[in-house]
């Protein structure tokens, strides 16, 4: 069974050394004190929130509503202060470039890291290479140090990474739109086929032309909370219909 599960999930970021009280003052609606030194910004806060097998999830919400922090909750990489959290079925992330990626190794090296975390083994790691150097489209860049690739180069090597084998559980922040127009149209003909192959879908993102394409459900989020949860026309409102041409 596929399944994501979260019961009373808190999450908090301890900041140290804001002495301010004027800035404790412009931050009391968003964050507690626990003293002169210490501030600890509530992140998430008592989420319940039950995904089954074939759901397809958006979360919507402002910039800092929580909806980066609560995919890198599903995904493991933040653990609950409280609550729990439970999740069946392999994961497959899309939500930092940079997540898991060794800057001063190349682009070959860190394909073998990927594959070594994901416990392949030689075939299919020379298999796991082959595929993301061909889907990647870098060519010799592979063998120069990732540090020196541009924005586009990096978001090509972890998205080929990233999609080079379905997951039972897709979750994706909107950095999978970024890069040249080229390669997203190849990157959009591959993400539909993952979509399409992963049980669960969670979509964090601002574009509802896309939430409404991909997902059957809606979460919208609030300063850490959930504010509304249901149908997708029902929280984002029904689609604009086209004007006639005169």
């Amino acid at each position: 069974m596929t399944l994501i599960s979260l019961q009373n999930v808190a999450i908090e970021f301890p900041l140290y050394h804001f002495g301010a009280r004027s800035l404790k003052k412009r931050l009391l609606a968003r964050l507690k004190t626990d003293d002169s030194n210490r501030i600890v910004v509530a992140a998430l806060r008592d989420l319940n929130i039950e995904i089954r097998s074939g759901e397809r999830v958006g979360l919507v919400g402002h910039n800092g509503a929580g909806k980066s922090t609560l995919l890198r909750t599903m995904a493991g990489i933040y653990a609950p202060v409280a609550g729990r959290l439970e999740v069946q079925g392999s994961i497959g992330s899309l939500i930092d470039p940079s997540a898991g990626i060794d800057p001063e190794g190349t682009g070959i090296e860190n394909i073998r890291l990927h594959c070594l975390y994901r416990g392949l083994e030689r075939e299919a790691t020379d298999a796991f290479i082959e595929e993301v150097s061909a889907f990647s489209g870098l060519g010799e860049f592979l063998d120069v140090p990732v540090r020196g690739y541009s924005a586009g180069m990096s978001v090509r090597l972890s998205f080929a990474m990233a999609t080079a084998m379905t997951p039972e559980v897709l979750l994706m922040d909107e950095w999978f739109l970024a890069g040249d127009a080229d390669f997203m149209a190849t990157a959009e003909a591959r993400m539909t086929s993952l979509v399409g192959g992963a049980k669960i879908l969670v979509l964090a993102s601002h574009d509802h032309n896309i939430l409404r394409r991909w997902c059957s459900r809606i979460i919208r989020l609030d300063r850490g909370r959930i504010v509304a949860d249901g149908p997708v026309e029902d929280v984002l409102g029904p689609a604009a219909m086209p004007q006639a041409v005169a």
